[in-house]
């Protein structure tokens, strides 16, 4: 017995040890070790439930004949270990409860403070997310805000300790690594950012991309960091360029100078920039805000004429914002970050000056030259101006998009190909510019050769093929086509990438094949021949709205002009189940074109019975009564009931038991007027 008591006793003052680590740990200012604490405390609770039973049945009975029986009694030391542990358990329900109340208020202050952020109150964001954090000490998702607040502040130290907390609560937390790199970035800490950006892409591999683009931040600021450094001392040696160069910036902050004045000195520094230093001292020099910010250069912009001093402006900043840019990224960074930039430079591009036009797309073409400069490009300068000279004077450029298709796509950066061929897809949505580069034989043959180039390795040419396919899309909206034999081997090509693994390619050729295959039989046949009908009809079994409007209007075509597209459809669409469920489609086209190809097949003697079971008269006479946007829908839908009709005069009785005559002559309204 006494040793079951030396047992016992040992046992509480263990539980009452760990039980006061707990307590401890539960009470500690780090999120991380409170977590881990209410972890260990609800397991040992758990455990303890479990145990009580077995401690309570070893009790000690008095079995001599004096003593009568007595009810089981348990020993001081169990009763107070019992009665701890029980007020434990009940510390961790309230912790719990209080826990589940604070996660509601941490909530609504992160949503208070994402709202303060978003409007560019950021001392308030980070009062809301510090709110929340009192509530709730290990939401991590408040410790990032906070962070990317600071960052915005330029309260870089800060931002890094809110980062820390962050992994502190979760050690995986991308968000946090990503707000540290760039804080760290801010510090010039250049390896200590890569390291932060590298640990994202251990995390997250599928993050590559947005990887890639924080490192080429890093490794540009490190080099305009050393380009700076070599200026400085550069200046501070006295040498006469670099001192020449700060002291005509001086010059040139000086108000109110006649326009000649301005002029001279402008390219008296354009012709100072010809080496990467020099242009770094025109930026460390404030270079980009004496020249932008000054009232009387910008009022040029706005009012320059051809022969004017205005004019003479213009062109000599155009040509010295070309001297500082060359090869020099962080320059290209500011001039097109500027705030006035994304506006001034595509509205010089549309001027009515001649030169101020050359100078302006001269500085476009040179900011196109790298990754970096085409990104700025997209990202901050306004690409519908843009768009507009562009259309403009397409007569003018279209030789040099032609030049550009004729590239060999495997000595050319596919990245700027890619994204040239998307502006010209964009521009060939519009009518004017779709009907002169339609026009242009030389041009469209151009987009042929091309397309032929990157079938010949769809997977490696993909980011240029997809945005091709677009454009030759665009252009077959214009009849007649850049000619008979132009239309039948771009279908050929189509045909050939419907092999293609990828969804977006098979998609765009399919798009493209439905706007060609109407101008020659020929090309029907071919389709037909390879195979055409079965993936149009696998197409509108795995749905897609793109691609079943593609498949159904292909699917119309063929079977409006050849036997054998009718016979093809009933054999690979059995009882119509394809064609029937797509009449029931709130998409008109998709509708549409589905009661065509169905009447189409009508034609085809013994065809109609087999549908007698179906309720296809109801669903045509729904479509044919349907209020829609598109006559087409109703005239094909008139025509389909009218075949039906025809080749299977039971569903004539049936038209009549269901008053849809008058329906019926209803559609001829929209035959007249076709």
């Amino acid at each position: 017995m006494a040793d079951d008591q030396e047992k016992d006793l040992q046992k509480f003052l263990k539980n009452v040890d760990e039980i006061t680590n707990l307590i401890q740990d539960m009470n500690s200012e780090d999120p991380a070790v409170q977590e881990k604490a209410v972890l260990k405390t609800e397991e040992r609770l758990l455990f303890t439930e479990g145990d009580q039973e077995e401690d309570g049945c070893r009790t000690t009975l008095n079995k001599t004949m004096i003593s009568p029986p007595q009810a089981p009694t348990k020993d001081a030391d169990e009763i107070n270990s019992e009665a701890f542990l029980a007020f434990v358990e009940k510390d961790a329900k309230e912790r719990a409860k209080r826990r589940r109340e604070s996660r509601v208020l941490a909530d609504a202050l992160k949503e208070k403070g994402n709202e303060a952020f978003a409007s560019g109150d950021y001392a308030a964001a980070i009062l809301c997310y510090s709110e929340g954090l009192e509530k709730l000490k290990d939401m991590k998702a408040l410790y990032t805000n906070r962070a990317q607040a600071y960052i915005k502040l330029g309260d870089y130290q800060k931002a890094l300790v809110d980062c820390d907390w962050a992994l502190k609560c979760d050690e995986k937390c991308t968000k946090a690594y990503f707000h540290m790199g760039k804080a760290h970035l801010a510090l010039k800490n250049y390896i200590v950012s890569r390291e932060c950006f590298q640990k994202i892409l251990e995390i997250d591999p599928q993050l590559q991309k947005q990887v890639k683009d924080y490192l080429n931040q890093v490794d540009l600021r490190e080099k305009a960091d050393l380009q700076e450094k070599e200026a400085h001392e550069l200046l501070d040696s006295g040498k006469d360029t670099a001192v020449t160069t700060k002291n005509l910036l001086e010059t040139l902050s000086k108000p109110d100078h006649n326009l000649l004045f301005y002029a001279g000195g402008i390219e008296i520094l354009t012709e100072m920039m010809n080496d990467c230093t020099e242009r770094t001292l025109f930026r460390t020099h404030n270079g980009f805000s004496i020249v932008n910010g000054n009232e009387v250069i910008r009022r040029c912009f706005s009012t320059a004429e051809s022969g004017t001093v205005e004019e003479t402006v213009c062109v000599c900043v155009l040509r010295l914002w070309q001297a500082v840019c060359s090869g020099n990224e962080e320059n290209q960074r500011l001039l097109v970050v500027h705030p006035d930039m994304g506006r001034l430079l595509p509205s010089l591009l549309a001027s009515g000056v001649l030169t101020i036009r050359q100078q302006s797309l001269a500085l476009l073409l040179q900011l196109a030259q790298t990754e970096n400069g085409r990104s700025l490009i997209i990202n901050h300068l306004d690409l519908t101006r843009f768009q507009v000279w562009f259309q403009a004077s397409l007569p003018g450029v279209l030789p040099a998009l032609t030049g550009v298709l004729k590239r060999d796509p495997k000595v050319t950066n596919t990245s700027a190909l890619s994204q040239c061929i998307a502006i010209m897809g964009n521009l060939s949505a519009e009518a004017a510019s779709q009907r002169q580069m339609s026009a242009s034989e030389e041009f469209g043959d151009a987009c042929l050769g091309l397309l032929a180039r990157c079938e010949e390795d769809v997977d490696l040419f993909r980011e240029v093929l997809y945005p091709l396919l677009g454009l030759v899309m665009n252009l077959c909206l214009r009849s007649p086509f850049v000619s008979e034999a132009w239309a039948m081997e771009v279908s050929r090509r189509c045909m050939c990438l419907l092999n293609s693994q990828d969804g977006g390619i098979l998609t765009r050729a399919a798009g493209v094949l439905s706007r060609t295959l109407s101008s020659s039989l020929q090309i029907v046949e071919e389709a037909l021949g390879a195979g055409v009908m079965k993936k149009m009809i696998k197409f509108l079994k795995m749905g897609g709205q793109n691609a079943s409007r593609y498949a159904i209007k292909t699917l119309a075509i063929c079977t409006n002009t050849c036997h054998e597209a009718r016979e093809e459809v009933i054999r690979l669409d059995k009882k119509f189940s394809v064609l029937l469920t797509l009449l029931s489609s709130e998409d008109e086209i998709l509708a549409g074109n589905a009661a065509l190809c169905l009447g189409n097949c009508m034609e085809v003697p013994h065809v109609a019975t087999s549908l007698l079971k179906t309720d296809v008269v109801k669903v045509l006479l729904k479509l044919a009564g349907r209020d829609a946007q598109q006559t087409a829908m109703q005239l094909n839908t008139g025509i389909a009931l009218g075949k039906l009709c025809t080749a299977e005069p039971r569903f004539a009785a049936q038209l009549r038991g269901l008053h849809g005559i008058e329906i019926l002559h209803s559609t001829t309204k929209y035959i007249s007027d076709s």
